[in-house]
């Protein structure tokens, strides 16, 4: 029941749920309180929901935001709680005391600070968030940017202020139950001196030398950085806090570039949600902002998502513009007409080129490009299950999705299933269990499934531990969870050593990555990979929650995969390895693998997991493996060829297509030249290219050029 109400509330957790009751349950228990009267009831129920209420706070509660919507909001509550006070007074015979007409006084002139204050607080805020956001980029040396104010000014303001009231209220109380009106007298001054000594702490960072530059200023300025640096590619990405994982994916590769590469943004959630990189990184909100952004070196951009803002970028004809995606499966999205927009289409392997032939959505032949897929360096390939060690299936479900297709994920229907068969193999396997981090977020099934699952792993963990057939090295763990200690503490003071970025202009003015403290990271994030599976025995069934270890981490551990259609399938085929997928939706082996190139090469399984023995024994003798030669074409159609490396392609890819872009661009400045006597004629070219002209300051982010 409390599951329940927990979801049906939307917080996070049984004590936040609680201090969501103790909030909407001690406001009528004040007013009760102030009515009977009782000063001793008052005060514990007031200190009650001054308690409930900061700690929603604290937690960011859903039910915070909710409370707003419904004319409950922060002001009101402290506002109702004061007007209580003021009634317990009233009933307590005080109205023609001093004290009350103090109280009054006090309440009046501390929500008249109000005022002032967030104004202050939203002006110094507004003022400090700049026209564009950078990493990597170097705007100190072009431009003053004051530091920002202390975050104790800033963070949670609102709650802050409020609670200075803390002072008059418990002043007041003391003097009703003493009969001093000293005590309430000291606590109204505290609370409105404190008041007004926040507003004055506040002043100073609106005006002077504590702003930073005006927005053309900063404009100008990145500008000037572009003309110095020269792009040459650059990775350009939309879309929402969520889709960051599809820009991040892509930082590795851009890294890997041998021509100047930068990342352009546009959501400033995107980039708080960024991966640390050596690339330089340019946030730009404002699509006219964009547009007139000096690009003129840039001459391939790359698209990673499908979204409207491509189109401030898409404007420009002096570069060449490229999808390359976010995955490579078998979905809708992989074929989206929106493709023909761009010059070219890279994917990762010829199955690419045929899903745009099959699906005729406009996107020619000529204009794809087979790349490979650079992200799936990392993923090794296989070579046997070694002697020390028995086989290791990973499991990896993908989320049920947004629209309750039962063929979506195989969780609900298939997983118990899968994971029973797996747990009780013989001979035996371990068994890794990495669900996607969406599960259960859409569907209550999906979750209970999953939960389900899990018990069945950490069971059956358990009592593998017990069975005398597996043994462990102990020592060998214990140092290896100490060599974990021993990077997890370097790793916490490395990014603590960064200091905090305590808002936008500062990170901007600041954020230029330390080189070698990323090479540093990078290399002890590989150490504590290898540490953590060495932390364990190899034999022992494991949940692996939490970014870490990292999903091809968990492909290079393993010896086999159970999965469900989506990229995730497509990235392991690059291992080489036997893997089955579930045909949750039932649609029968034959239709399942003519409508999914993905599974041409996999064992196909029923939600009862029943064929899950074909897989068993293709890992544990691979000379018999019937699949074997099948994966090998797979992985050569669906990712390319592995000679040249795929980093090697794209960088080709890269060059060939700047060749273009510059032939183009030379062609066009032949063609105007050659325009130059007939004036009719040169207008005619140049209306023709509005993307080499700026926007004027009266378009709008909406609006492309033409």
């Amino acid at each position: 029941m409390i599951s329940t109400a927990i979801r049906v509330a939307r917080v996070g957790s049984a004590a936040e749920l609680a201090a969501a009751a103790l909030v909407m349950l001690g406001f009528p228990a004040l007013m009760l309180a102030a009515l009977v009267p009782s000063i001793p009831a008052f005060a514990a129920v007031a200190a009650v929901t001054y308690l409930a209420d900061h700690y929603l706070h604290r937690k960011g509660s859903y039910l915070i935001n909710r409370l707003s919507k419904v004319r409950a909001g922060l002001s009101i509550r402290f506002l109702i709680r004061q007007l209580l006070l003021i009634l317990l007074l009233a009933r307590l015979s005080l109205s023609d005391d001093l004290i009350f007409y103090g109280a009054v006084a006090c309440f009046i002139a501390f929500y008249g600070l109000q005022a002032p204050h967030g104004a202050l607080v939203t002006l110094i805020r507004n003022r400090r968030r700049m026209p564009v956001a950078t990493r990597n980029v170097d705007l100190k040396s072009r431009i003053r940017i004051p530091d920002s104010p202390p975050r104790r000014l800033l963070h949670r303001s609102a709650e802050k202020m409020l609670h200075l009231d803390l002072f008059a209220v418990v002043g007041i109380l003391v003097a009703a139950q003493l009969e001093s009106a000293g005590f309430g007298f000291f606590g109204i001054g505290l609370t409105v001196g404190l008041g007004i000594g926040y507003v004055l702490r506040l002043l100073p960072y609106v005006r002077g030398k504590r702003i930073p530059p005006r927005a053309d200023v900063v404009l100008a300025a990145v500008d000037d950085w572009l003309a110095a640096y020269r792009p040459e590619t650059v990775l350009y990405f939309s879309g929402s806090k969520d889709s960051a994982y599809q820009v991040n994916m892509w930082l590795e590769t851009m890294e890997q570039l041998e021509t100047r590469p930068l990342i352009i943004l546009r959501e400033r959630a995107i980039l708080n949600n960024l991966a640390p990189t050596t690339v330089p990184v340019i946030c730009v909100p404002g699509g006219v902002h964009l547009m007139n952004m000096d690009l003129s070196t840039v001459r391939v951009a790359l698209y990673a998502a499908n979204v409207g803002k491509n189109i401030h970028m898409l404007r420009v004809p002096t570069i060449k513009h490229v999808f390359i995606g976010h995955g490579d499966s078998d979905k809708l999205a992989s074929v989206n007409p929106y493709s023909k927009v761009y010059d070219e289409v890279w994917t990762a392997g010829r199955a690419g080129r045929d899903r745009y032939a099959i699906a005729d959505v406009g996107v020619r032949d000529d204009d794809i490009v087979e790349v490979g897929r650079p992200q799936l360096a990392p993923i090794q390939t296989w070579q046997g299950v070694p002697e020390d060690r028995i086989p290791t299936v990973l499991y990896a479900p993908t989320w049920e999705g947004w629209d309750g297709n039962p063929g979506n994920t195989s969780i609900v229907l298939a997983g118990e299933n899968i994971v029973t068969r797996l747990v009780t193999a013989d001979p035996p396997v371990r068994v890794l269990y990495k669900p996607h981090p969406f599960t259960g977020t859409v569907s209550k099934e999906a979750g209970a499934a999953h939960k389900r699952i899990t018990a069945l792993v950490e069971k059956a963990a358990a009592e593998r531990a017990a069975d005398p057939r597996f043994t462990a090295d102990t020592a060998a763990m214990d140092q290896a969870r100490a060599e974990l200690a021993r990077i997890e503490a370097r790793l916490a003071e490395l990014a603590g050593s960064g200091g905090t970025r305590r808002d936008e202009a500062e990170a901007t003015r600041d954020g230029i990555v330390d080189v070698h403290k990323h090479e540093e990271i990078a290399r002890l994030r590989a150490e504590w990979n290898a540490a953590y599976w060495r932390s364990f025995p190899t034999y022992e069934h494991r949940v692996i929650k939490g970014a870490q270890p990292r999903l091809y981490d968990c492909f290079n551990v393993s010896d086999a995969m159970v999965s469900d259609i989506s990229s995730v399938v497509s990235d392991f085929i690059a291992s080489g390895k036997p893997y089955a997928v579930t045909d949750s939706g039932e649609l029968g082996h034959e239709e399942f693998r003519r409508q999914n190139t993905a599974v041409r090469a996999a064992v196909i399984l029923s939600n009862d997991a029943g064929e899950l023995g074909g897989l068993l024994d293709a890992v544990r003798d691979p000379s018999a493996d019937p699949l074997a030669d099948a994966r090998k074409e797979l992985k050569q159609y669906l990712l390319g060829p592995d000679e040249p490396a795929s980093i090697d392609q794209f960088n080709a890819a890269v060059a060939d297509l700047a060749l273009k872009a510059e032939a183009r661009n030379v062609g066009q400045e032949s063609r105007v030249g050659a325009a130059n006597a007939d004036p009719a004629e040169t207008a005619e070219l140049t209306n023709a290219v509005p993307g080499q002209r700026a926007a004027s300051a009266g378009e709008t982010d909406g609006v492309s050029a033409g």
